[in-house]
């Protein structure tokens, strides 16, 4: 379980020095060496087939090695990985596993083309490398997962007690093993516990905790008392400080709502994250480049057909062919959305009125790109921009976003992300019309659920399943 490791430097009054807290992780040795054995992994399985082939460790070879272990690492070895997949069947994990890597071996291939390398490469080696690495990858997973079993129910497993017999103790206690739990202390007794609390876990009283520690060597403490009680926890924990077990504090955050919520240092101080964008660090970068990379093969794809659709739309209709509309972007900045124009007037006023089912405004080559969101073909350039992702919430007219932000708690939170092309909602029947306030709280329900849980596989996910709604659903007019 990741926490925050509760060692602070010292510091003297007058000396300037600051206290510092570091970020790490309370998980055994063992498994923070297998969760680091996947993307070597990839690795090595190159290397046992270049011995294989006889094919000499080139630089190139060595390049694409580098490349997998990177973005195997980075990208889909995300630190909560094990949280999304540990509640998943074998055979899910493994077409997981199949489907992020073949995203991996696309990358590869379209830098290879790009760089004109492939002929340096052994096709008879790769094509056995992307095909065993997953069975290497789904092997390690396993074999991580066993060790963490045995682990948490041998006699390696440490002896803990949770302090705050309680909603956030409760839920602490469920997901930690059961094995190595002693036992619950409270300031209150028994006949006042929460009725998800067994009254026969519940084994003292604060005040005696600290003796208890003492004479049954327990290896670690969690406090899980409200905030409230501060002056007592302070005083608890001098009291434990005689004693040689681990102590965090583990504060309710699930009290809030939260929106990307996670532990952060500002400058070596702790933080708990309520509110906020998925996207820093690393995640941001490969959110980027995957953007820059999907909008720019989908551009030289789909040209040929951009062409002709401007060439038909000035030929069907009078007025411009691209529709130009101000919408909120990042952080509520006002941003220019491209489309192909599909109607007769371009709104973009303090009034916008939605598109309905039999709306005279749109024409008749225009109600067939928009059925087929053929009209969205432009936003790629968007995405170039870096004014949109390829991925993200829909981007709504600025007069929508200042109507519905009156009405819809946590409408605004939506922007905390570039808008995108496509989203989570309209992959789950929010696509098209929303005239009612009902329908546009429920698509910003699923726009938030996306910044709540947003990951590279998900963005993978929504993109394929875009593809299938657009080929079936009706609802864009």
């Amino acid at each position: 379980m990741a926490a925050v490791v509760g060692s602070v430097s010292g510091s003297v009054p007058g000396s300037g020095s600051q206290k510092r807290v570091r970020f790490g992780s309370v998980e055994p040795a063992l498994l923070a060496v297998f969760k680091q054995l996947e993307p070597l992994a990839a690795v090595l399985t190159l290397g046992v087939c270049a011995l294989i082939f006889r094919v000499p460790f080139t630089p190139s070879v060595g390049a694409v090695a580098v490349l997998a272990f990177v973005m195997w690492g980075r990208v889909f070895g995300r630190p909560h990985a094990d949280d999304e997949l540990s509640s998943r069947s074998h055979a899910s994990v493994f077409g997981r596993i199949i489907i992020e890597w073949s995203a991996i071996v696309g990358v590869l291939l379209l830098s290879g083309f790009a760089f004109k390398v492939t002929e340096q490469f052994s096709r008879a080696m790769m094509l056995t490398w992307f095909t065993v690495t997953p069975l290497t990858l789904y092997a390690v997973h396993v074999a991580r997962l066993r060790a963490q079993w045995f682990i948490s129910n041998s006699d390696l497993a440490p002896t803990y007690l949770i302090i705050g017999a309680n909603t956030v103790g409760f839920e602490l206690f469920r997901r930690l093993p059961r094995k190595g739990f002693l036992g619950f202390f409270d300031f209150r007794s028994a006949d006042r516990l929460p009725d998800t609390i067994d009254p026969a876990h519940l084994i003292g009283h604060c005040k005696d905790v600290a003796e208890f520690a003492r004479t049954r060597g327990v290896t670690s403490i969690y406090i899980a008392l409200p905030l409230s009680n501060v002056p007592r926890i302070g005083e608890m924990i001098r009291e434990l400080r005689d004693t040689t077990a681990s102590i965090y504090f583990v504060p309710d955050v699930f009290a809030f709502d939260l929106i990307q919520g996670r532990l952060v240092q500002i400058n070596g101080m702790p933080a708990i994250s309520v509110c906020d964008t998925p996207f820093h660090g690393m995640d941001a970068v490969s959110k980027r480049v995957t953007d820059i990379l999907l909008a720019s093969f989908a551009l030289l794809l789909l040209a040929p057909l951009m062409l002709l659709i401007g060439i038909a739309v000035k030929l069907t209709s009078r007025g411009p062919i691209l529709f130009r509309q101000r919408r909120y972007g990042l952080n509520g900045e006002e941003i220019l959305v491209y489309k192909f124009r599909s109607m007769t007037v371009t709104e973009d006023g303090a009034v916008v009125t939605q598109a309905t089912k039999s709306d005279k405004r749109v024409t008749p080559l225009g109600r067939f790109l928009r059925s087929s969101s053929l009209d969205e073909l432009p936003q790629l350039l968007n995405v170039l921009e870096g004014k949109m992702s390829v991925v993200g919430p829909r981007p709504h007219a600025v007069a929508h976003n200042e109507q519905y932000r009156k009405l819809i708690n946590g409408y605004m939170i939506r922007h905390k992300v570039r808008p995108g092309i496509t989203g989570l909602a309209q992959v789950n029947g929010l696509r098209g019309e929303t005239e009612t306030v009902e329908k546009m709280s429920e698509r910003v329900r699923f726009d938030l659920e996306y910044l709540s849980h947003w990951s590279p596989w998900l963005d993978i996910k929504i993109i394929f399943k875009t593809l299938w709604v657009i080929a079936r659903d009706n609802n864009a007019y």
